[in-house]
């Protein structure tokens, strides 16, 4: 053999080992994506009945906003209702309401001073609050 040919066969047998300590690693990952595609393919399955389900509870959902719509819909219109009511209670019996409560607070005023005059010393005509009691 010449040293052409042993020099070949070395780097050849250097090729091989080298082709070796590189398959074990690419087996291994060859592995690890036959169990990811293992997992993959699970999870789509289970999830099935976990889209349903969801898709079931996003219906009941809805359902039941489209019932508080309509209430709140409905208390809308109450409350607006109700503050027509006020409105015309204000512009109806307001008035004279306030009217009648003035009236009877300046009433009650212009008694209350002539009490107060009426009890008074004015000169002679002084009135006693004893009319029993003499000094």
């Amino acid at each position: 053999m010449t040293p052409t040919q042993i020099a070949a066969l070395i780097v050849a047998g250097a090729f091989v080992l080298l082709v070796l300590l590189l398959a074990v690693p690419l087996i291994k990952l060859g592995k690890t994506l036959d169990e990811a595609s293992t997992a993959i393919k699970k999870a789509q399955e289970n999830s099935d009945p976990i889209f349903t389900g969801a898709n079931t509870t996003i219906t009941h959902v809805n359902t039941q906003l489209e019932r508080v719509d309509g209430i709140t819909s409905n208390a809308k219109t109450i409350s607006g209702n109700v503050s027509a009511l006020s409105s015309l209670f204000t512009a109806t019996l307001g008035g004279p309401l306030v009217k009648t409560a003035a009236f009877s607070y300046g009433v009650s005023k212009a008694l209350k001073a002539r009490r107060k005059r009426k009890q008074e010393p004015t000169g002679r005509h002084f009135r006693r609050k004893n009319k029993g009691v003499r000094k």
